[in-house]
C-alpha cells in the first residue's frame, strides 16, 4: 500500500504522535509512505538566514521504530508572517501534485488544516481515497487569533468532504461530526502503546541516580511540549511557595516548549534546584525509562483551554501502561475516554496536583489506582492497532 501523509507539523523534531507510531509500524509491515510536513517552529530558529526556508528531504526517517523507512519531504515557503501561510498554499499545491503523480499513493491522510483542504481537492480530481485523521482542534493552535475562524472554515469543509475521518477518542468523533462528518463515515481507532517498552517492571535506579533522586523520594512527572496553559508553571509556582512542606516530592519535566523559559525563571526565583528538575527534549526510547522513576504523572492543563476539551493525548496510555497514578484536570475528552477509577485522579487546577499527590499518598491507595489504570489500557497493544488500522485503509482502498 502506498500512503502519502500531509500536515502542516513538524515531523522531525515534534514528540511522537499518533500518526508517528502508526506510520512507523506500517513502513515495517512493507508499505510504502511519504510525508508532506511543514517547520511549524521555523521562526524560533535564529541562525536560519534569508527570506526563503529552501525545500528539504529527508529519507529513511524513523521516530518509535528503527526499522522503518519514510520519506518526509518539506516544500519550500516565504518566512515572513502571513506570507508564510500564503506561500505554503503554493509550494504545498505544487509538491503534493508532483506526489501525487509521481508516487501514485493509494490512499491521502492529511492532519492539517491549508494543506488538508489543498490535498482534498487533488484527491478528488485524481479519484484517491482522501482520509482526514482529527486528533487535535487545531484551528484554536493558530497564532494569529484573527484567522482561527478562518481555520474552522477551512477545517469544516475539509472534513465535510472526507471519504473517511478517523479519531482517536469518543469526543473527538462527536466534534468531528459536529464540524460536518457524516456520522458513518466517522472512526474511533484508539490509541496505542508498545506494552512491551512501556512496560511496568522496568528498573529505575539508574536515572534516579542521574538526577540525584533518592527511592523515599516521590517524582511527579510531565513530559510533552509545555504549553503555557499546561499548568506547570503554576504547579512549579505551589511547589516554590510550599517546598518545605512538600520536600519529599521533585517535579521532573521531560520536554520544551513555549514556557520552558519561564520555567527556568521560576525555578531560579524560587531556589527548586534539587526539586524542579528540567531535563529539556530527550530521545523517545529513554522516556519509559524516565516513566520508570515516576510515582505520579501529570495533565494539569488548564479547564477552560479550548484546545484540551477534546483530545486525550495519548501519553496518557503510556502513563497508565506502566502503572502510574495519573493527576489530571477534568476535561470532557479525558472523563468520556477513562471516566472514574481507571487510573486516573481529578482536580480542577493545577494548584491541587501536590496537595492530591499527598491525600493519595497518605491513603495508602496509589498502588490500588495505578492497577486499574493498567487493566484499563491493557487491550491497547499498537499491534491490534495497526492491524485495525491497516484493515481499514484497505477496506476504504477496495470500496
Amino acid at each position: 500500500m502506498k500512503i502519502l501523509v500531509i500536515q502542516e507539523s513538524d515531523w522531525l523534531e515534534r514528540n511522537p504522535h499518533q500518526q508517528h507510531h502508526l506510520m512507523d509500524r506500517m513502513a515495517v509491515k512493507g508499505h510504502n509512505i511519504k510525508v508532506i510536513d511543514y517547520p511549524i517552529d521555523w521562526n524560533k530558529d535564529k541562525e536560519k538566514k534569508g527570506l526563503i526556508y529552501p525545500k528539504k528531504v529527508y529519507d529513511d526517517v524513523y521516530k518509535v521504530d528503527s526499522r522503518a523507512s519514510i520519506q518526509v519531504i518539506r516544500p519550500s515557503f516565504i518566512k515572513i508572517p502571513v506570507l508564510n501561510y500564503i506561500s505554503l498554499c503554493f509550494s504545498h499545491k505544487k509538491e503534493i501534485e508532483k506526489v501525487v503523480n509521481d508516487f501514485k499513493p493509494d490512499v491521502i491522510i492529511a492532519l492539517g488544516l491549508l494543506n488538508a483542504y489543498i490535498g482534498l481537492k487533488i484527491a478528488k480530481k485524481h479519484k484517491i481515497p482522501f482520509i482526514y485523521y482529527l486528533i487535535d482542534v487545531l484551528y484554536t493552535l493558530i497564532p494569529e487569533k484573527a484567522f482561527q475562524y478562518f481555520g474552522k472554515i477551512i477545517n469544516k469543509k475539509t472534513i465535510a468532504n472526507s471519504n473517511m475521518v478517523i479519531t482517536i477518542n469518543q469526543q473527538l468523533k462527536e466534534l468531528a461530526i459536529k464540524l460536518g462528518s457524516n456520522r458513518d463515515n466517522a472512526l474511533v481507532i484508539d490509541a496505542g502503546i508498545d506494552l512491551n517498552e512501556f512496560n511496568p517492571n522496568l528498573d529505575d535506579s539508574n536515572i534516579r541516580k542521574e538526577y540525584s533522586i533518592s527511592k523515599d523520594e516521590y517524582v511527579l512527572f510531565f513530559m510533552g511540549w509545555i504549553y503555557d496553559f499546561a499548568g506547570m508553571k503554576e504547579l512549579a509556582i505551589e511547589l516554590g511557595k510550599n517546598k518545605d512542606k512538600y520536600k519529599n516530592m521533585k517535579i521532573v519535566i521531560v520536554g520544551d516548549g513555549d514556557a520552558y523559559e519561564d520555567m527556568v525563571k521560576i525555578k531560579d526565583e524560587y531556589k527548586l534546584k534539587d526539586q524542579l528538575i528540567l531535563t529539556g527534549k530527550q530521545a523517545y526510547r529513554k522516556i519509559p525509562e524516565f516513566l520508570a522513576m515516576a510515582d505520579f504523572c501529570l495533565l494539569p492543563a488548564y479547564k477552560d483551554e479550548e484546545i484540551m476539551q477534546d483530545i486525550v493525548p495519548i501519553k496518557l496510555y503510556e502513563y497508565l501502561a506502566m502503572k502510574k497514578v495519573v493527576i489530571a484536570t477534568y476535561l470532557p475528552g479525558i472523563f468520556k475516554e477513562f471516566g472514574e477509577n481507571n487510573g486516573i485522579v481529578y482536580i480542577n487546577e493545577a494548584k491541587e496536583v501536590l496537595k492530591t499527590a499527598q491525600i493519595i499518598i497518605n491513603n495508602n491507595s496509589h498502588d490500588k489506582i495505578a492497577n486499574a489504570g493498567r487493566n484499563f489500557v491493557k487491550s491497547n497493544d499498537w499491534e491490534n492497532i495497526v492491524d485495525i488500522f491497516e484493515e481499514t485503509l484497505s477496506n476504504l482502498i477496495k470500496n
